[in-house]
């Protein structure tokens, strides 16, 4: 195996890392106390391809692969996890949903307002008594002539304030269980769609996190993406991949923490010396590099794998579980390394350590990982 980049992969990486130290890194503070999403970022991430990063050329997107995905995901989120989550969601729910099981007509009406910048996308699968347990989900959507009327409501939903095209999953046919939920496209403005409360987070502030209100909805039932009953297996398929944006992410995270925390081990003096000369802050700086460097290395195995067409269901869960508990390991030692001021915004420890928690959490839990895990490994 070859485990060195290639000359258009590095290229790609300083491509992105300079993008990202000088249109983000001078604003993440701002956009984390304001809570607010720069919306006028979306035309500057298009242009470097960022908005369309897997997609075909023929609907505008910048068709790398997903290795260059990771590489992107993961130099965004050293600089800001927070524009990082709203990428990924973007690319690896809502467009990735729409490019792997919408019809033609689907690709072109939607995809290229994605790729585009135009819109963000927004996913919206959790609801507020339907999380791990996203089976229990209780948006219905029942047919009416030509239409899909779709009532409940949606939690927690990445872009629900803000995105412009959003993938619904609704039951159609409660009877049957999980094979009775189904996948709709809706537009933002639709009638009977609404933002609800926007979550005032911990961490990832920059992202918009809020609440979807479907109160008949009438969406046309054109807009059926994939089969009736087929919404949630189509689900676990977006999940897959999109897990390993969650760990790519988490990789970025780790390494923006660990830099941060060799930085200031280098440059902070006590008892005449650098702390980086202390045996306690050198295990904690060769433990978080040894971490990452795996973490890395898990992820973009199921990256390269995704890319040769094999399912990756236990790769991608094995690299988002371990990746996104480093991060929080890494993210933790780097608040200690930096003592006090690690606890303060003057420095860019506390954030990374607000940040990291989510990505335990989001895309499903560490304990919903190991789940997937043991099944692959026990075939059940």
């Amino acid at each position: 195996m070859d485990f060195r980049p290639t000359e258009e992969q590095a290229l790609l990486r300083r491509t992105v890392r300079e993008f990202a130290e000088s249109e983000i890194r001078p604003h993440v503070m701002e956009w984390d106390e304001t809570q607010h999403f720069p919306m006028e970022l979306l035309p500057k991430l298009a242009a470097l391809g960022l908005m369309g990063i897997q997609f075909p050329e023929s609907y505008g997107g910048s068709a790398m692969t997903a290795v260059d995905y990771c590489i992107c995901i993961e130099e965004i989120a050293r600089v800001c996890p927070a524009i990082a989550l709203s990428i990924a969601a973007h690319n690896g729910l809502c467009t990735a949903h729409i490019a792997m099981f919408g019809t033609d007509a689907q690709k072109t009406q939607y995809l290229p307002r994605l790729i585009g910048g135009e819109v963000l996308g927004a996913w919206g699968l959790t609801e507020a008594s339907a999380g791990s347990d996203a089976a229990a989900m209780r948006t219905t959507a029942a047919k009416q002539g030509a239409c899909w009327v779709l009532n409940g409501s949606k939690q927690f939903i990445t872009h629900g304030g803000i995105g412009g095209i959003m993938v619904v999953m609704a039951i159609t046919d409660r009877s049957k269980g999980h094979r009775g939920i189904s996948a709709f496209v809706v537009e933002h403005g639709a009638p009977g769609m609404r933002a609800g409360r926007k979550e005032n987070k911990l961490g990832m502030r920059a992202s918009d996190t809020s609440e979807v209100v479907f109160e008949d909805c009438r969406v046309p039932a054109a807009q059926m993406l994939g089969e009736e009953g087929q919404g949630f297996i189509n689900t676990l398929q977006v999940l897959d991949a999109g897990r390993i944006g969650i760990a790519a992410l988490s990789v970025g995270l780790a390494e923006g923490a660990y830099q941060a925390a060799r930085a200031y081990a280098l440059e902070r003096r006590q008892f005449g010396q650098p702390i980086a000369q202390f045996q306690a802050i050198q295990w904690k700086l060769a433990d978080a590099a040894t971490k990452i460097e795996a973490s890395r290395l898990l992820t973009y195995r199921a990256a390269y794998l995704k890319d040769l067409g094999v399912r990756t269901t236990r790769e991608s869960s094995m690299a988002k579980l371990y990746a996104s508990e480093v991060a929080v390991r890494v993210a933790e030692d780097c608040v200690q390394i930096h003592g006090g001021y690690g606890f303060v915004k003057d420095y860019p420890a506390e954030k990374y350590f607000r940040d990291v928690k989510l990505l335990t959490i989001g895309e499903g839990t560490s304990e919903i990982q190991r789940l997937v895990i043991a099944r692959q490994l026990l075939g059940q």
